[in-house]
């Protein structure tokens, strides 16, 4: 008997709950039948062995024998309560309450939680309240009857002022008469992936979920095909995609005999997380995230930050007395390229009650979450919190009526452009089960804009495509934003949030790394105009000559400002992997100015460099020359502004390797 119907049904068998204003003696009942007692006493053993039907049966023989049997009524009250039944629960608690208010005061409390439960939440308040009046109240039920006024108190104000909300079925390509559910999109929002639980003819009472895929093009999406590289004759559930929709991670369960659905998976408890990478237009083998996320403990529901640094999961662990805590965890894959040790998200975020369905928006600062814990609807609410700026999430906000209910909400995935939000419903007028929708998001739950880079990186030299480091850095914090590996064919994807400046850094061993740098500081992120970028990487090989765009001075001063050390960093590091490398570090100027002054501060801001290369890299001063040019090698005209801004610069040449 779980710990809910335990306490209850002593409570009501015994007459002795604490914070009655009346009680029966040992023995005695609400009625003088005999019979009535007798059929009280045999559902009361029904109900204790967890025979539902009989207690049923038996409760109601009570109320034929004598109408007003109080202990009967409870005791139905709380069986449909916990079976769900609450319209029915509500009926008999009010019966009891009108008959003896005082004979069992923690009536009150269990009809609130009936009412909560189909969202009378006017009435909940007024019954809670009342409650709440009793003295010696259990501490333990005071709390969750607190809890439920705070949560009957936001029910009643979210109704009074909806948020708007007109669900739109996503469509043929998606959905069919199978469910349909777990919603997953690249950062582009184009790739659509989701769980279908698929019915067989052969095994007609069996429900297998299998991934599908969906593609959106000429305004709408396109026929879902089965990704049968992943899907097994298990189950596979809960996708979660990179941003550039490049690996997938994913849940997958072991059944009664250990197995996760195919051969080659091995797991460490009863759901695993796995991840897949696409390579040629195909998804690998899929292999387990490893001890680092899960444990012997059940983890699912993956969510991929779109830096590709950490992933968000759920984490159910059953508790020594029983029960499970269900939270949001997190692991960031550190330096040597593996997750480390998950970590509890904050209290901030996590409650004693469950938690589910986490979504970290490409924005990379938006978390959507489910909760049972936090105020709200009842059960399972959708929650926003954003992270702030020392990096801390901030309390979280419910998406507010009718987005959430009196029943559970959960699984929501916001698209790139924070504009719409996609999610799993059986409503009417859908195409059958779970079908998949859509609908506006309001603005103050949405997301921060963001914009995306996408390119190719190649070989300056043979034109073939490069596998190579790719990093954005916040220029002015100086801090890493995205680090990320082209893919063999050259292409990389990264997400990007507006005002800021970056610095965009490609590397390679045997090669000279790329540097460049723009900015969005003034400019409106938009997903449906990315920044697109072909980079070539020149071979480490005499006479190549790379321009450190991110080195900065102010003008007509040769002091390094702090947004060059990224960069500088970058060249150290080059400078360390190959020992023989000899170079030339160039300032330039444009024509403006005295010549003779414009060689002296070209000079001495190379010498800016040189002097931070020894001193913070420990480089053999033998390695590195430097030179001003002033503006004797334009690299274009000077007649125009943006023409003299580009040849003042620094560079470096590669005197021998």
């Amino acid at each position: 008997m779980n710990f809910k119907r335990c306490i209850l049904f002593l409570s009501i068998l015994l007459g002795t709950t604490i914070g009655a204003t009346a009680q029966l003696p040992p023995g005695q009942y609400s009625t003088s039948s005999k019979k009535a007692i007798k059929f009280i006493e045999a559902g009361n053993k029904a109900f204790e062995v967890q025979n539902d039907k009989e207690a049923e049966r038996c409760w109601l023989k009570a109320l034929e024998a004598d109408g007003k049997t109080i202990e009967a009524m409870l005791s139905l009250g709380n069986l449909y309560n916990l079976t769900g039944k609450y319209q029915i629960a509500i009926d008999y608690f009010n019966k009891a309450i009108a008959i003896n208010p005082s004979f069992y005061p923690y009536a009150f409390f269990y009809l609130a939680e009936s009412e909560l439960r189909i969202g009378r939440y006017q009435s909940a308040h007024e019954n809670l309240s009342q409650f709440l009046t009793l003295e010696r109240i259990k501490p333990n039920v005071k709390d969750a009857a607190q809890r439920m006024l705070a949560n009957a108190a936001f029910g009643i104000e979210a109704m009074a002022h909806p948020q708007p909300f007109n669900p739109i079925n996503a469509g043929e390509g998606i959905n069919t008469p199978f469910n349909e559910y777990f919603p997953a999109m690249s950062a582009d929002g184009k790739q659509f992936i989701f769980t279908r639980g698929v019915i067989s003819p052969e095994q007609p009472d069996r429900e297998n979920e299998d991934f599908f895929v969906s593609w959106f093009k000429s305004g709408a999406w396109q026929m879902a095909q089965n990704i049968r590289e992943i899907n097994s004759i298990g189950n596979e559930g809960a996708p979660a995609l990179s941003a550039d929709g490049n690996i997938m991670f994913f849940t997958s369960c072991a059944d009664e005999f250990g197995d996760y659905g195919a051969q080659d998976r091995k797991g460490y408890g009863s759901c695993d997380i796995f991840y897949s990478q696409k390579m040629n237009g195909k998804w690998t083998r899929p292999r387990n995230a490893g001890p680092n996320i899960n444990t012997s403990s059940w983890e699912t529901q993956p969510c991929f930050s779109s830096d590709g640094k950490t992933l968000y999961f759920i984490r159910g662990i059953v508790r020594s007395g029983g029960g499970r805590e269900q939270d949001i965890w997190s692991s960031t894959i550190g330096e040597d390229g593996r997750f480390q040790p998950a970590v509890k998200l904050s209290d901030v975020i996590n409650t004693p009650f469950k938690e589910e369905s986490v979504f970290i928006h490409p924005d990379n600062q938006t978390l959507y979450f489910s909760s049972e814990g936090h105020t709200g609807m009842g059960g399972l609410d959708i929650y926003m919190s954003r992270r702030g700026p020392d990096g801390n999430w901030t309390k979280p906000i419910n998406l507010g009526y009718p987005i959430n209910t009196y029943n559970d909400e959960n699984s929501l995935l916001v698209d790139p452009s924070g504009k719409l939000a996609f999610f799993a419903s059986d409503r009417q007028g859908g195409m059958g089960g779970l079908d998949i929708y859509y609908f506006e998001v309001p603005g103050g739950l949405r997301p921060e804009p963001i914009t995306y880079v996408k390119g190719k990186i190649y070989n300056s030299k043979s034109h073939q495509p490069l596998e190579a480091n790719f990093e954005l850095y916040d220029l002015i914090t100086q801090k890493l934003v995205t680090k990320s590996l082209s893919e063999p064919t050259g292409d990389f994807f990264v997400t990007l949030t507006s005002g800021k400046n970056y610095m965009v850094n490609v590397s390679k061993d045997g090669f000279l790394f790329y540097s460049g740098n723009f900015s969005l500081l003034n400019l409106k992120a938009d997903v449906t105009k990315p920044y697109l970028i072909d980079i070539p990487l020149d071979p480490i090989d005499t006479g190549y000559v790379v321009e450190l765009k991110n080195v900065f001075f102010d003008v007509n001063k040769w002091d390094l400002k702090s947004e060059s050390t990224a960069e500088l960093d970058k060249l150290i590091l080059l400078l360390n992997k190959n020992p023989k490398l000899k170079i030339e570090i160039s300032g330039h100027t444009d024509n403006s100015g005295d010549r003779k002054a414009n060689f002296t501060l070209s000079s001495n801001r190379a010498k800016a460099v040189f002097d931070y290369l020894i001193s913070k890299g420990k480089i053999d001063a033998a390695r590195l020359t430097y030179k001003g040019y002033a503006d004797t090698k334009p690299l274009v005209a000077n007649t125009s502004p943006e023409n003299m801004a580009r040849n003042r610069r620094t560079e470096f040449k590669v005197l021998s390797k």
